[in-house]
């Protein structure tokens, strides 16, 4: 696992890691980790010169690297982001119309060493973080709609990632001391 902070790290919230006791599973939506890495250190909030990204971010063969060290606070899901670790699967997902009604399948399999990566992520992160309860998908949380780019008078889902291809079952059986969290 290697640890190539985002330029901004720093300057996002400090926590205790007894506080955190989520873990959200995303997908990049982005076709490669370096797209990932220049979507990360885009500032998206003026105010404190941070952006989006998670914690973790695995690519399809598997290698780790770390963006945002768990003691700070990531922005990866809305209202959930101060108790929780992101873990970014790098995926197409919708890519590259996130928002096209007519776009929304999420047919990228995750492969077996990304997969096997996560699941030995979750296992030394539950040894790490003691208060560590609950995993979530990012669509669990953020049910958000928003109007279509391609017809605005129809509404789709913001997010959902990681998808119907992710292997919930085999993560689960793996991850056992996690609860699925769900809204």
């Amino acid at each position: 696992m290697r640890v190539e902070p985002l330029p901004y790290e720093t300057k996002l919230d400090a926590r205790p890691l007894s506080q955190v006791d989520l873990v959200v599973i995303h997908c990049t939506e982005l076709p490669d980790l370096a797209m990932a890495r220049e979507y990360g250190e885009k500032v998206a909030y003026e105010g404190s010169g941070t952006g989006n990204s998670g914690h973790y971010y695995i690519d399809r063969d598997g290698d780790t690297v770390v963006y945002v060290r768990p003691d700070r606070v990531a922005h990866h899901v809305r209202g959930h982001n101060p108790r929780a670790i992101g873990v970014e699967l790098v995926n197409t997902g919708r890519y590259p119309d996130w928002l096209d009604s007519r776009r929304q399948a999420m047919d990228e399999p995750y492969p077996e060493a990304q997969i096997d990566a996560l699941v030995s992520l979750l296992l030394r992160l539950q040894a790490r973080l003691p208060a560590l309860r609950f995993i979530a998908g990012h669509e669990d949380l953020d049910t958000g709609m928003v109007a279509a780019s391609d017809d605005a008078s129809r509404q789709i889902v913001r997010k959902r990632d990681p998808g119907p291809l992710f292997p919930w079952q085999k993560v689960m059986a793996a991850a056992v001391a996690l609860e699925r969290l769900r809204q």
